[in-house]
């Protein structure tokens, strides 16, 4: 297992003070000063290897082949990548590399993914356009960037031994953070990681350093089914489904009301069933995602989910013992399909005062948020971590018109790595 700090509740934050050097003496050293103006010369290898590492399919569960070609250019780096049995791959620096790590990592997989190579291509506007090409494209990009930054400097390769890489699989949708759990919990590996540093997407305005925990549900009613006339009055699963759906989302808009309450959300993002518009269905599903930003509200609308599908459930059956058939009823499953814990570090927490100075030096204003990242999973176990994009623009994350312009990426490149040279030093 890894080594870890002393667990803290769900929700409740890291905090340990240590120094931190000043940013514009770390700034002013000479290999670091050569590193941090490498990522503007360097700019069109770098775009190229966003081109190329977002044109390989890698929807959640199928990650293996960008994981390979990713573990491929931490290799002609000179870096030593190894893939873990979760599908992660871990780029170790060198030979001399020794723990405690501080994990440097991204994740590998995308909601959507391309159908074809072309589907990822650069505009007229010098966009960068398709499915996946800001979350996460522009993290693995910047995993790459960093590897081969250091690399070109073996000065600050030695400053940074404690640093390994990882592309990690199982952060979007279903995946429930999978690759992240691996790591944090069950790596055969035994790394002992101090702590990570999440690169997500190219936001440089936002620091996550609260986790946003939230749990995910499958509701399914299953009944007999039948013709729309002649089995008319038999229980019907969408009908049942949309009650409990109605049930829910008016309860929940009655106590969002309230303003003493904790922020918390819910999505039904996909609904299904039926076979055609005479027939009554046999089966009717879906999904829905729970958030908030306390643990205990987010147990009070799981609880709530459950009692709206059980009255659907019971008011749909009366309905059909009304009309005649009282065996033709409906039944429900709900199945838990995710988990994320919540954490959160301090203000004073170092990670957190490195990532403010680099900010401050290189005159970059973020806020602290709470959000659902891969940072949930050390949080939750009292591993330091935050999450922060890795510079440039983008826009419609998820979607098929998703882009990403590298207008600002060379800062937020330079202060990834000034906070990793000041939590190194």
């Amino acid at each position: 297992m890894p080594a870890r700090s002393s667990a803290v509740p769900a929700g409740q934050s890291i905090s340990s003070t240590a120094a931190i050097p000043s940013a514009a003496n770390m700034a002013a050293l000479r290999p670091v000063r050569e590193t941090l103006q490498w990522f503007r010369q360097e700019r069109n290898w770098i775009s190229e290897r966003h081109l190329q590492v977002c044109r390989i399919a890698a929807p959640t569960f199928f990650e293996q082949k960008r994981a390979e070609w990713m573990a491929a250019q931490f290799r002609a780096m000179g870096c030593l990548p190894q893939i873990d049995r979760a599908g992660n791959v871990v780029a170790f620096l060198n030979a001399n590399s020794q723990g405690p790590f501080l994990a440097v990592t991204a994740h590998l997989d995308t909601v959507l993914a391309p159908r074809r190579e072309e589907d990822i291509h650069y505009g007229a506007d010098g966009r960068l356009y398709g499915p996946g090409v800001s979350d996460n494209g522009a993290g693995l990009a910047a995993l790459l960037a960093l590897a081969a930054a250091i690399k070109a400097n073996p000065e600050l390769e030695d400053l940074l031994s404690s640093i390994i890489f990882i592309a990690n699989v199982g952060e979007e949708g279903e995946g429930n953070l999978s690759g992240m759990r691996y790591l944090c919990r069950q790596s055969p590996n035994s790394l002992p990681l101090k702590q990570f540093l999440v690169l997500d997407g190219p936001s440089t305005d936002h620091i996550t350093s609260r986790a946003l925990a939230s749990r995910r549900f499958d509701i399914v009613f299953t009944g007999p089914g039948g013709h729309s006339w002649s089995d008319a009055g038999s229980g019907n699963p969408v009908h049942a489904l949309s009650r409990a759906i109605t049930l829910f989302t008016e309860h929940r808009a009655v106590m969002q009301q309230q303003p003493s309450s904790p922020r918390s959300s819910f999505n039904f993002g996909i609904i299904d069933g039926g076979t055609s518009i005479n027939s009554i269905p046999s089966q009717a599903r879906s999904k829905v995602d729970l958030r908030s930003e306390s643990p205990a509200k987010l147990d009070e609308m799981a609880a709530l989910l459950h009692s709206c599908v059980d009255r659907a459930l019971e008011v749909e059956n009366e309905r059909s013992a009304q009309g005649g058939r009282p065996q033709a009823r409906v039944q429900a499953t709900i199945r838990e399909i995710g988990s994320r814990p919540g954490g959160g570090l301090a203000d004073d927490a170092p990670l957190l005062l490195a990532i403010r100075a680099a900010d401050s030096h290189l005159g970059i204003r973020a806020v602290l948020e709470c959000a659902s990242t891969d940072a949930n999973i050390p949080l939750s176990l009292g591993i330091p971590a935050a999450s922060i994009g890795v510079g440039g623009k983008g826009g419609g994350a998820h979607t098929p018109h998703e882009w990403f312009h590298a207008e600002g990426r060379e800062a937020g490149l330079q202060r990834i790595l000034l906070t990793l040279c000041l939590l190194s030093a």
